[in-house]
């Protein structure tokens, strides 16, 4: 147990570890949600000037 402490506390530099890897994983997820949205959008909005 004493050793999962230590490496969730990474050797008092903690915040600054977590942190990061919680903003990596942000930003890699956006990566991958962001154009799904788009190309869903640009779908969409195709569609409806085909329709004109």
């Amino acid at each position: 147990m004493n050793n999962l402490q230590e490496f969730f506390a990474m050797g008092g530099y903690a915040f600054y570890v977590w942190t990061s890897y919680g903003l990596t994983l942000i930003v890699l997820l956006a990566n991958i949600i962001m154009p799904v949205l788009q190309r869903k959008q640009f779908l969409r909005s195709l569609a409806l000037k085909q329709k004109r």
